[in-house]
């Protein structure tokens, strides 16, 4: 599985160096293009990384033109992260090159073995969580 999950992360890595970009930095892209204006916590938590490797993969995506801060009108703090023009049309393209990837990948995998792999998927998820969790009471 930790296989499988390091070629995924690979192949979609190298079919985005055309776009400039990387998994992570079209991941939260995405997530801007289509929930609109987050904080950087907030997309830290989306794209699943810490709020420092966040800032900084914002900064680059902000070097190009691709996302802007803006100043959040109900806490002057904070500084939310919004898609600009140039963005929104490389998002696009990720979609497109994310599409084709997929229909590459599922080459010979029938629906219902896709359906029975995400079943197993989200069944694996949960255990893992209760083991965390199990881990995290027992050093308490």
């Amino acid at each position: 599985m930790i296989q499988a999950a390091h070629q995924l992360r690979q192949v979609f890595d190298l079919r985005l160096a055309e776009l400039g970009l990387n998994l992570n930095q079209a991941s939260l892209l995405a997530f801007v293009s289509d929930f609109g204006s987050r904080t950087q916590t907030e997309l830290a938590e989306m794209v699943g990384l810490g709020r420092a490797a966040t800032g900084t993969m914002i900064d680059q995506l902000s070097e190009r033109g691709l996302v802007q801060r803006e100043a959040d009108p109900d806490d002057r703090r904070v500084w939310r992260v919004a898609i600009t023009k140039s963005g929104a049309e490389l998002v696009e393209r990720f979609y497109e090159l994310d599409a084709d990837l997929r229909t590459e990948l599922r080459s010979g995998i029938s629906r219902s073995e896709r359906q029975e792999l995400a079943n197993l998927l989200v069944r694996l998820t949960d255990n893992a969580a209760a083991a965390k969790a199990r881990s995290n009471t027992d050093a308490d």
